[in-house]
């Protein structure tokens, strides 16, 4: 049974967009499905709106976790997901952690001529 306001699937499911408070767009375009997320030290108490899934999520990131494993571990979708993660990262609850910027990587044609030049090492 859910609580006041949440309206229920016949199977007893919570409607996703009312996980969301009805959003369906982060307020952060810089959380993707490979960032990592983990609640910040030491913990803040979420407040008392806050949702069974945002609960779950920030014990869950207790330790390093992506932001897709959390969708896995919560069975939801990774965009309701990245939802909650934005919110709880602004709200000072999560720390997100994104991944090697593209720019960041070496050029593939530099490793390949590293490559190149170990094996004429042989």
């Amino acid at each position: 049974m859910s609580g006041p306001g949440e309206e229920e699937y016949s199977d007893g499911a919570v409607r996703p967009y009312v996980i969301t408070r009805g959003r369906s767009r982060p307020t952060r375009n810089t959380i993707s499905v490979e960032t990592l997320l983990v609640a910040v030290e030491p913990p803040r108490a979420l407040p008392v709106s806050a949702t069974r899934e945002e609960l779950a999520l920030v014990r869950m990131c207790e330790r390093l976790l992506s932001l897709v494993e959390a969708a896995a571990h919560l069975q939801l979708p990774v965009s309701l997901v990245k939802v909650l993660a934005s919110d709880l990262v602004d709200s000072g609850q999560l720390s997100a952690r994104s991944g090697i910027p593209q720019a960041a990587l070496p050029d593939s044609q530099l490793l390949q001529e590293v490559l190149d030049g170990l094996r004429r090492l042989r």
